[in-house]
């Protein structure tokens, strides 16, 4: 039988990813949520009504007697296209307070997300500091860099999840599984990249779109390209609609709908995906039952690089060997992106961001093949026919 759900006290709350997920899960119930944005704040105020949302993680006083904490803090002093600043930052330097309550009011639990720079940014300047912070509180942790697909969401998204705890040891719920990448790409009727780059990397991702991204930090949207190979002429090449895009978070189409149109955007873009945090809740409800299992570590010494997945307890740390896929998903859980942008909605891409894109890909020394530059081509000469025309 699944343990109680965990009082959980939500941080950085975004648009509730996390707590989506361990709501379905039935791992937890949300006594409140805490961010910044009043457009976050208005999407938590319609989805979750009657929880608490407070405004600000560095006026908290207390911890609100939480079971569980979980913080999908800031990254924007952590991520490569950020500030990388690190937790000398502003915005990510606001885990260290979300620590000291921690260390305080001594939560059985903890979640943090976070993007896998956490663990390479100054040699380990920032993941060392939060580690070190748990350990000395008594807590023992484990992380795991994993890949959103795993879950059969059609997005490749890279994320950091750590959990630890003053109670039970936390690493047999993160690393027990894993399911190693998958192989091959057969059967592929859609092909994600990335419109806004072109000259060291399009991020090319079979049946799925590259990391969804906040945009700008003027908010203009920046999502993802697709490729249709076998789609009609100006609709080889699209960008999917918002709701694709938060349905490709795992969050119901218009999730975000109270916010204003330039927010979306980004609000998707920043959250936690929800399938990602279901797969922690569903460890989380069997945290009593024995978890039986050996995974292969070996010791971390001082000065080592920070593996992709790791645990720790009173001052010793093992390097552990996982992929970033836990499991394999079912049919029944495998997102089609060709379905989903049939489904909830996709444009052709503008001429501008296609010409911009297949300029900057030919100039460049990257390997494409030729089916995806006459598409291109293709999308491009019919758009200027179709100006020509008008």
């Amino acid at each position: 039988m699944p343990a109680q759900p965990l009082q959980t006290l939500s941080l950085f709350s975004g648009i509730g990813g996390i707590e989506v997920g361990l709501a379905e899960a039935g791992a937890a119930e949300i006594s409140g949520f805490v961010d910044s944005w009043a457009s976050a704040r208005s999407v938590l105020t319609d989805r979750f009504p009657g929880v608490p949302v407070g405004t600000d993680v560095s006026e908290l006083e207390n911890l609100g007697g939480a079971d569980l904490v979980t913080a999908g803090f800031p990254c924007t002093d952590l991520s490569q296209a950020g500030r990388t600043r690190g937790l000398a930052g502003d915005a990510s330097s606001l885990v260290l307070k979300v620590l000291e309550l921690v260390d305080r009011d001594r939560p059985a639990w903890l979640m943090l997300e976070n993007v896998p720079n956490l663990l390479h940014l100054g040699g380990g300047s920032a993941i060392s500091p939060i580690v070190d912070s748990l350990e000395d509180s008594g807590y023992s942790w484990a992380y795991r860099v994993v890949d959103s697909r795993f879950t059969g969401l059609a997005q490749r998204r890279r994320r950091v999840i750590l959990l630890a705890s003053n109670v039970r040891d936390p690493a047999p719920m993160l690393l027990a599984e894993d399911s190693g990448p998958p192989v091959g790409d057969q059967g592929v009727t859609a092909y994600g990249f990335s419109w806004t780059e072109g000259n060291r990397g399009v991020g090319w991702a079979p049946g799925a779109v590259p990391t969804i991204k906040g945009g700008t930090t003027q908010r203009v949207a920046s999502p993802p390209a697709v490729w249709l190979p076998g789609a009609e002429l100006r609709h080889q090449i699209v960008r999917p609609s918002i709701e694709s895009v938060e349905v490709l978070q795992g969050f119901s189409p218009g999730w975000t709908s109270v916010a204003p149109v330039r927010d979306r955007w980004k609000l998707v873009g920043n959250a936690v995906s929800t399938r990602v945090a279901r797969w922690v809740a569903d460890r989380l409800a069997l945290r009593d039952r024995p978890i039986d299992s050996v995974w292969p570590e070996e010791l971390l010494v001082d000065g080592a690089r920070w593996p992709s997945a790791a645990r720790g307890a009173d001052g010793k740390r093992w390097k552990v060997i996982a992929s970033e896929y836990p499991q394999t998903p079912s049919s029944g859980e495998h997102q089609d992106l060709l379905t989903v942008l049939k489904t909830h909605g996709a444009q052709p891409l503008s001429l501008r961001a296609t010409k911009g894109f297949r300029d900057r890909l030919i100039r460049s020394r990257l390997t494409f093949s030729d089916e995806f530059l006459a598409s291109l081509n293709d999308h491009i000469v019919a758009y200027s026919d179709d100006r020509s025309s008008g």
